[in-house]
């Protein structure tokens, strides 16, 4: 999505640890009217597609869902990453590894809220690893929820998540990253 990719050229910033910081418009400051455009060309890429609800992760992946949710016209899902006294007992739980904070979160979702008759897409804001994705695969399947694919705002291709995702289900990534270092980022091209 060229759209996307300008504005990481404009105003993402490679910082050390292979983290792309895009936090000015999409997981800290929050650009609507660009996330809009983002959760808009989700739905076109999974048009035609069975979608009951939108399964996300807290906390940057929160925003961009609930903006693809207004497209399908379905509720927004995300997994908590510590239990609260409101949550209740009744629980899907599976271990994600947080590689920008380096550490195991437990995640958590109502079993009132993922039911075996679901169809989910899965939004998040980045794949790297794939950790997150596939601790939300490992709540659906552990509802009999069936996983319509999975759409990233940003994929870095060189690692190997997407490729380990991919196994499992469908995956679109609206900008893939080839590389980056300090000199800026390189983008896959499209089709690849």
């Amino acid at each position: 999505m060229k759209l996307l990719e300008e504005r990481i050229k404009k105003d993402g910033k490679v910082l050390n640890g292979d983290v792309l910081k895009v936090d000015s418009f999409i997981n800290h400051q929050l650009d609507v009217p660009f996330l809009c455009a983002l959760g808009k060309e989700f739905k076109r890429l999974y048009e035609g597609t069975p979608v009951t609800k939108i399964l996300t992760v807290e906390a940057s992946g929160i925003a961009i869902a609930c903006l693809t949710a207004q497209y399908f016209g379905v509720p927004v899902v995300f997994a908590k990453k510590s239990k609260s006294s409101n949550i209740g007992d009744d629980l899907y739980s599976a271990e994600v590894k947080s590689y920008t904070h380096g550490n195991v979160n437990r995640i958590l979702i109502s079993k009132d809220f993922l039911k075996v008759e679901d169809k989910i897409l899965i939004i998040d804001d980045f794949l790297a690893s794939g950790n997150a994705l596939r601790g939300l695969i490992e709540l659906c399947d552990q509802a009999g929820a069936a996983v319509q694919g999975c759409g990233v705002v940003i994929e870095k291709a060189y690692q190997n998540g997407g490729a380990l995702i991919r196994q499992r289900c469908r995956v679109e990534a609206l900008a893939r990253i080839s590389s980056m270092d300090e000199r800026g980022v390189c983008f896959v091209e499209s089709g690849s």
